[in-house]
């Protein structure tokens, strides 16, 4: 395993994150880890060296949390570095969803609850809410960071633009600005190269790009992109990385990973560990094999060429993750 400095915040993380969206007890899909399950894949990801873990208060309606804060509790928690998120509603009630100063208070309580953590070291917005000013947002989270509940802040997939206004927002105020950005990034979906990714090397932001093989697309050849219950459900969603050059994308991925006898998920990571303003993806899987592989991805090396290869065929696509 290889460690990073996460953005500005002098805290040493994993390169790679564990993204815990795939781990629930009742309330999962089915291709989602159970309890047992997810206590397998997060020991793995421990004796991998993996210190960072990634997780949100909707993920399996807080099961997540639990299981996540379960596992870590028998290890020395100091070892670690935790993320959870707000936005979403979770369950059937309103009052968990948004950013208002009500809803941020308790559902961060809730996560801290079901963490079994006094503190979470990077509570980040999961993604913009447009019926609250964002200065409430910020000051509500500057008084989490004051009490102690929190460390750091970050936030998730928004315009450049909102982002620019949060940071200034938090200068201008004197208030905890985000530390972080957790941003839909991948060879197959290269749109936060304009203007999200500049703007978050020019402030210190570090990058934590979620889907980093596209939930399977960069995993194996394109025909085959829903061929998991996983890809069926990212398909549903209408991520457009099959439009423009993305099929060639795709074989660009293949080939190379056959030149290199590496799997393609390894070519796609590799690329985006190559990536300078990238500090540690997060991998979230259901399958300690994948997990590995994931991790030997860490051992490839790129030329300036097969790096230029896979880029080129790219072409602009519609925008997607923010919602």
């Amino acid at each position: 395993m290889e460690y990073t400095t996460l953005g500005s915040t002098g805290i040493e993380v994993s390169r790679l994150c564990l993204g815990c969206m795939s781990f629930g007890k009742a309330n999962r899909d089915e291709w989602m880890l159970d309890e047992a399950g997810g206590r397998d894949l997060i020991e793995r990801a421990i004796e991998l060296g993996i210190t960072f873990f990634d997780t949100a208060n909707v993920y399996s309606q807080g099961e997540s949390e639990e299981i996540l804060g379960d596992v870590l509790a028998e290890y020395d928690r100091d070892r670690f570095t935790v993320g959870t998120k707000v936005r979403f509603e979770v369950g059937d009630n309103p009052q968990s969803a948004g950013l208002s100063r009500k809803t941020i208070e308790q559902e961060l309580q809730n996560s801290l609850d079901r963490l079994g953590m006094d503190t979470v070291d990077l509570y980040q917005i999961h993604r913009w809410d447009d019926e609250t000013p964002i200065e409430q947002t910020l000051r509500t989270l500057d008084d989490a960071v004051r009490r102690g509940q929190v460390r750091h802040i970050g936030a998730s997939s928004m315009w450049a633009h909102q982002f620019a206004e949060a940071l200034h927002t938090s200068d201008q105020l004197g208030l905890e600005r985000f530390a972080t950005m957790q941003n839909l990034y991948n060879l197959a979906y290269r749109e936060e190269e304009r203007e999200m990714l500049p703007l978050c090397k020019n402030e210190g932001i570090g990058v934590i790009p979620w889907s980093p093989v596209a939930a399977g697309y960069l995993a194996r050849p394109y025909e085959q992109d829903d061929a998991t219950a996983r890809g069926e459900h990212e398909t549903a969603l209408g991520r457009p990385y099959r439009e423009g050059g993305g099929e060639t994308v795709n074989k660009r991925v293949e080939e190379l990973a056959t030149k290199k006898d590496r799997s393609m998920a390894q070519i796609a990571l590799a690329w985006l560990l190559h990536k300078e303003t990238v500090t540690a993806p997060i991998v979230g899987t259901s399958s300690v094999d994948h997990l590995e592989d994931a991790v030997a991805a860490l051992e490839i090396e790129l030329t300036d060429e097969e790096i230029a290869s896979l880029e080129a065929p790219y072409e602009p696509v519609r925008i997607s993750g923010h919602e």
